[in-house]
């Protein structure tokens, strides 16, 4: 078991590069670009869907959801995209993690789009 989980968190770390590469494709469909952003974004959030400290649920979503999204994703790329974007995402770990702050934008704006929203939402429960 502990080999098999040692094995995804290896494929994961080519993949998530990979989908990221085949989101900025001009071949790659529309409905696999939307997925693949998702995928990536929920995969570098923070904030997970079941948080990890509820014991075994915790670790579900990075066990079921994230493979799942990631597979589906990479079902809708066109297969010589996603072979390109799988070679040109071998190594991109080896000089540390990509120093390139500005990816992580579009999930720091979701997060406060988020909290604003239940801001909001709370706000206007207390003044009912």
């Amino acid at each position: 078991m502990k080999k098999k989980l040692q094995a995804l968190a290896a494929r994961v770390k080519v993949e998530l590069p990979a989908l990221f590469l085949a989101l900025k494709d001009r071949q790659t469909s529309w409905l696999a670009k939307l997925l693949a952003f998702l995928t990536v974004v929920y995969a570098l959030s923070p904030v997970d869907l079941i948080p990890d400290f509820i014991p075994v649920l915790g670790y579900l979503d990075d066990l079921l959801i994230l493979p799942l999204l990631a597979t589906l994703t990479i079902k809708l790329i066109p297969k010589d995209v996603w072979q390109d974007c799988l070679d040109k995402s071998q190594g991109i770990w080896d000089s540390g993690k990509p120093k390139k702050w500005y990816y992580s934008l579009p999930i720091i704006v979701f997060w406060l789009l988020l909290l604003f929203w239940i801001g909001k939402m709370v706000y206007q429960g207390l003044n009912n």
